[in-house]
Formats: structure tokens, C-alpha cells, sequence
């Protein structure tokens, strides 16, 4: 999520230019929310500004037109400056229909704009919205600056040179409220023009029909600048650094990652996977790339997904597998196969709200526990966790690394949030990456006899191709004998095999711990982990600058954690710990290191807030917050935040 713009209430529409706004798309279902906000994003990334988005739509197919459960939303925080979440509040909100309006017109801030389609709002609509009157009429509306037009009947008016029936001329109308957002924010269209063009190839009067209506909504933002309250704002480019950029979704960057790890290591990649939200679309960016030696295999259900990879890296390849929460629980004791017949294995959790089905597409952390302890027997395994979009390559190379060299599955955590926000990356030169090619055993190790389970020093395995003359080898989930790999059932060698495999997996090499913010001891830490990153580090900046003396401390290596982490812990007075779950981080740290960790918990389906976190933080310490004058706020260490964020 990216950070909320600091300024004035009316900032998107006022003269005073701010350097950062929120703007979000809300509608139907049907109303093409996700695609107006996916093409918004690419004008604002070609635009040169930094953004986060962050896209909320709901769990059906087709949900009831019009219906407040059908709502589909995207929102994107843009600006001139660096970026971390994708706002708390939005400057601007544009409504489609009444439903819309009426689940997101609170979290719009005071003064800021809404953009109405008053074209949807019949008695029927709005009953379905659980209206009694209209609140375009009725002044409910009162504290927002209000643009309200039937922009349906603009939509119609302007494909009516095409011959489209009302149907398909509705259609457009995502369109020509983009057309509107382009010109409000001064963004080219032409970029949009060659998309539609190659959209709608094969029906050139549709690509026709929608540029007329995006370029309509443009020209209807030029006509209103006359009176009311659209007004046109220019944000400049972000500074960055020279290079080549692009925006990338977190699904897009674990796809890119894999294949990344898998060119490094100089292996073929196999994707086994079954269809799951979030964690599709894996497969679907793959599935594209079988030019880098890349396979994809949809199996019929997440067993097969995860038993058809654990095959592939038996016979040298690379094997990968991705699901959710529920998936993952199907794919538990394949896991525990993986772990004791000891062959590498990437596991992607794009996590959502559980348990069972849940939440499908709203955005959690309560995987963690899963991830480190969710099988049976002693099986420990490696998980890294990313924090953002662009995160996301690097934590999947990361992964990559440890499941070959260490002859284990890894978890990769990502969750809906990441899996579906965007963000700007620059392209990494392949250059600054280090080769990982992997070394099959072609020979006896022990003279003439063969060791398959005979370790190296870092209580790795040998990786051997089946086929390989002379080095056949028994394999599978039956306990093994220290190093020959016979069935071994004695309790010696369960012993010494249940602490050779716990000891690989502890002796991980991690990097040590580093402070994302601030000093490397004090009055609190706040720690977290995953997508937390953006709120906690924007919380935490806006909380120091009013003279709090608190840090940020992100960690990607969950399992096992860097070797100075307990103690950098306890270099402070407190803890505290904000996740999307009942705790369950907080809960590894007590038990690790034995720090008093402070839960922060919220399971609302939606993103930790900045203003939440920031709150929390204050608890901490005496006074208000900001009437520090820049000195050192002295802590409160009695009092505690509420261990449940307020939903919004």
C-alpha cells in the first residue's frame, strides 16, 4: 500500500499543488474498475511519478448488478515524491452507481472531490443500495465537493456514431471516466489510443467506439474546468535514478523471480499448479514464458499440482508450486515428502482471509503459522516473505537459492495485497546477480558405494538425476537410514535424522537483520513483516518526525530468522508487532527470543492504515503527538496499544 498524501483536505482539486494524491475508481462488478485503474496506472507510471495501487473487488463471478456486495474499487496513491502505500484516504473518488458511492464515500476525505454518475442513480438502484432518498439531493453530501452528471448519457452520446446499442455503448464507460481522470491529471492519451487498438484488433469499431468515449471524457474535463470543482493538476516526475523502469504486480515479479533463480542456477523450471485466488495468476505470467525453459502444468487439484513439482525436481529440474491458504493445507503432506525425501522445492502462499474459503479476494496474514509449523512430524522448512510488488523478485531468487543449495522445499509468502498492487521497479541488470549453477552427483561418494544421503558441510544432500549409471538409490517418505537411504525404522537413526534435518534447515545462511528506519536501539520497535511494510514505515518516518524515539524493523527471513535479530530486539524497551492476523508473528518472536512483543492485530480483509499505526505508535509515549517542538517524546511504557486495530 502506498502512502497517503500529507496535505490539505481539498489537495487533489485546489490550486496549491500537493506533491502526492489519492484517486479511487469504484463501481459494478461489471463496470470495468480494474481495468480503468490498471490503465490510470500505466499513464502514471509513464508519467514518471512514483505509485502503489491497491485493487478491492469482491469474491464473485457476477455478484447482483448494482448491489452493495458487487462493488469492485482500485486505488491508486501517486506522486512526485516516494511512495509506500496506497493511501489511507482518497483526494478523489469517482462513483458509478449508488452502491458504489455508498461503500466508499466515507473514507474519502473531507473537501475531497467525488465524481457521480447520476445516470445510475434510478429508484431501483438506489434501493439496492439501501438509499431512502438521493444523496445527491438530499445533502448528505455536504462536507465533499460534489461533481455529479449523468455520465452514462455522455458515454452513449459520444459512441453514437459507431451504431452501438445502449448495451455495448455502456461499455465505453469506464472509458470515458478515465478519459475524464487523464485530463484532471494532465497524463497523454495516445499511450491509452495504441492500447485499445491492439485490444480490439480484431473489431476496430469497439477500439473506434472507446477512444471516441475516452477522448469525450477528456474533452467534458476541459469544458467543466469552467465552473465547479474539477480542476486540472500537473505532479511532476519523482526523482529517480537513471535506468529502465516499469510497473509490476506482485504475481507478475514472483513469475519474473522464478525464472530469474532458475537461469541462475542453470536449471529448467517446472510449474505445477492448480487455479486458486489469489495465486492464479502465478501461473498465468508463467505460462508466457516458456522461452526461458519453462514449463506449466495445470493439474486436476492442488495435490497433484504440488506431487507433479516434487517430481520435476527429482529428475533435475526446478520444481515450483503456488496456491493459497486452502491449497496449501491440500498440499501439507506432499510438504512433509519434500522435506524427507530432501529435494528442492519452491512453494509460493499468495495468502488471503481464512479459514476454509474465507475471504478469497481480500488480503491476510494468517498463513505464518502455517508456514512454520503446518505439518505433520518434525518438518521444518525454510520461508522468506516479501514485503511489496517489486520485493517480490528478489525474495523468489532468495527462495530459489536456498531450496537448491540446502536440498529443501522453501515457502515463499506473498499475499493478495502483493499479489494484485502494482508499483514502479527498476529493471535490475542481470549483470549485479551472482551465478548459482548447481552440481549433480555423476559418481560414487564413498568409494564404490553410493551415499545418497551422505551430507555436505552444509548438511546438504547430493542432488542426484535418476538414470545416472551406478547411482540408483531408493526414495520416498519412509524414514531413511543415515547416509545409505535405506528404510530405517530404529529410533537411533529417527533421532539422527529428525536433528540432521532440523540442523540443515537452522544453519541456513541468512543475512543478518538490518533497521529499515531508524537506530538499532531505543524506546520501541515496531516490527514487522510482508506487506505491513509501506503503513509501518510511513508511521514510523511521520512518528520520528514528531521527536519518538521508535524504529523499523522489517524481516524477510521468517524461518530461520538472522542471527542477530534477538538481540537487536532486545535493545529496545518495547516491541511492538502490527500483522494482518490474531498475532501469530508476535507469537515466534516471544518464543524465539523471549522479548515481550506487542500484538497489533487487524483481520478486516483490507490493509493496515497509516493513521492506525501511527496512533498505536503514540500510545507508547506521554504527550501529543506533534507537540514534541523536535524534542525527544518520553516513552509510556505502561500503556499498551489495543491488541485490535480499529476497521475502518
Amino acid at each position: 500500500m502506498a502512502d497517503q498524501a500529507v496535505s490539505k483536505p481539498q489537495a487533489a482539486v485546489s490550486s496549491n499543488t500537493p506533491d502526492a494524491v489519492v484517486v479511487r475508481f469504484a463501481g459494478d462488478s461489471g463496470d470495468g474498475m480494474q481495468l480503468t485503474g490498471g490503465q490510470f496506472t500505466l499513464s502514471t507510471a509513464l508519467a514518471g511519478n512514483d505509485l502503489a495501487t491497491f485493487p478491492d473487488f469482491p469474491a464473485e463471478i457476477r455478484a447482483p448488478q448494482g448491489t452493495l456486495f458487487g462493488v469492485s474499487a482500485f486505488q491508486i496513491n501517486f506522486g512526485s515524491r516516494e511512495i509506500n502505500t496506497a493511501g489511507d484516504a482518497p483526494d478523489v473518488l469517482v462513483a458509478m452507481n449508488p452502491a458504489a458511492l455508498k461503500t466508499n464515500v466515507e473514507a474519502v476525505k473531507p473537501g475531497g472531490l467525488l465524481i457521480i454518475d447520476t445516470g445510475e442513480f434510478s429508484k431501483r438502484n438506489l434501493d439496492k443500495a439501501k438509499y431512502a432518498t438521493n444523496p445527491v439531493e438530499d445533502g448528505s453530501l455536504a462536507k465533499w465537493q460534489v461533481l455529479a452528471f449523468d455520465i452514462s448519457a455522455q458515454t452513449i452520446e459520444a459512441v453514437k456514431p459507431f451504431g452501438l446499442g445502449n448495451k455495448d455503448a455502456l461499455r465505453c464507460k469506464n472509458m470515458w471516466t478515465l478519459g475524464l481522470a487523464m485530463w484532471m491529471f494532465d497524463r497523454p492519451r495516445e499511450p491509452i489510443h495504441q492500447w485499445l487498438r491492439a485490444k480490439f484488433a480484431k473489431a476496430p469499431e469497439l477500439a473506434d467506439a472507446n477512444i471516441a468515449a475516452l477522448d469525450a471524457g477528456h474533452a467534458y474535463g476541459e469544458t467543466a474546468e469552467l465552473s465547479g470543482p474539477l480542476k486540472q493538476l500537473h505532479l511532476d516526475p519523482v526523482p529517480s535514478a537513471p535506468g529502465l523502469y516499469r510497473t509490476i504486480t506482485g504475481a507478475e515479479a514472483v513469475a519474473m523471480g522464478l525464472v530469474a533463480g532458475a537461469q541462475l542456477l542453470e536449471l529448467p523450471l517446472f510449474f505445477g499448479g492448480y487455479p486458486i485466488t489469489p495465486a492464479s495468476a502465478i501461473l498465468h505470467h508463467l505460462a508466457r514464458l516458456k522461452e526461458f525453459g519453462v514449463t506449466t502444468f495445470q493439474a486436476e487439484d492442488e495435490i497433484a499440482a504440488i506431487c507433479s513439482a516434487i517430481g520435476a525436481s527429482y529428475a533435475g529440474q526446478l520444481g515450483v508450486t503456488s496456491s493459497s491458504g486452502p491449497g496449501i493445507a491440500l498440499k501439507g503432506e506432499a510438504m512433509g515428502l519434500a522435506i524427507m525425501t530432501e529435494l528442492p522445492l519452491v512453494i509460493v502462499n499468495s495468502q488471503r482471509g481464512g479459514p476454509s474459503t474465507g475471504l478469497p479476494t481480500k488480503t491476510e496474514q494468517s498463513d505464518l503459522y502455517q508456514a512454520v509449523y503446518g505439518r505433520n512430524g518434525d518438518a521444518p522448512m525454510p520461508v522468506v516473505a516479501a514485503r511489496s510488488p517489486a520485493d517480490v523478485f528478489e525474495c523468489a531468487i532468495e527462495a530459489c537459492r536456498i531450496a537448491v543449495q540446502y536440498m529443501t522445499p522453501v515457502m515463499l509468502l506473498t499475499d493478495g495485497y502483493i499479489a494484485n498492487a502494482a508499483e514502479p521497479w527498476k529493471v535490475p541488470d542481470p549483470a549485479t546477480f551472482k551465478p548459482m549453477p548447481v552440481s549433480f552427483l555423476e559418481e560414487k561418494n564413498a568409494g564404490d558405494e553410493l551415499l545418497p544421503y551422505k551430507r555436505d558441510a552444509k548438511g546438504a544432500r547430493p542432488w542426484i538425476r535418476p538414470g545416472t549409471p551406478g547411482l540408483m538409490h531408493r526414495i520416498g517418505g519412509i524414514e531413511k537410514a543415515v547416509d545409505t537411504g535405506h528404510i530405517d525404522y530404529s529410533p537411533g537413526n529417527h533421532q539422527a535424522m529428525t536433528d540432521a534435518r532440523k540442523g540443515k534447515v537452522d544453519g541456513i545462511d541468512v543475512p543478518d537483520q538490518e533497521v529499515a528506519l531508524g537506530e538499532t536501539s531505543g524506546k520501541l520497535a515496531v516490527v514487522g513483516w510482508g506487506s505491513t511494510y509501506g503503513p509501518i514505515h510511513q508511521a514510523v518516518r511521520r512518528s520520528r518526525a514528531k521527536g519518538m524515539d521508535v524504529s523499523h524493523i522489517h524481516v524477510r527471513h521468517i524461518w530461520p530468522m538472522p542471527a542477530n535479530l534477538g538481540d537487536l530486539l532486545r535493545g529496545f524497551d518495547k516491541v511492538l508487532v502490527p500483522e494482518m492476523n490474531t498475532g501469530q508473528f508476535k507469537t515466534v518472536l516471544r518464543d524465539q527470543y523471549l522479548v515481550d512483543a506487542q500484538p497489533l492485530t487487524k483481520t478486516s480483509g483490507q490493509p493496515f492504515q497509516i493513521a492506525e499505526l501511527e496512533a498505536a505508535i503514540a500510545t507508547y509515549f506521554d504527550g501529543v503527538p506533534g507537540d514534541a517542538g523536535g524534542d525527544e517524546i518520553e516513552p509510556n511504557l505502561q500503556q499498551l496499544p489495543s491488541v485490535k486495530a480499529v476497521n475502518p
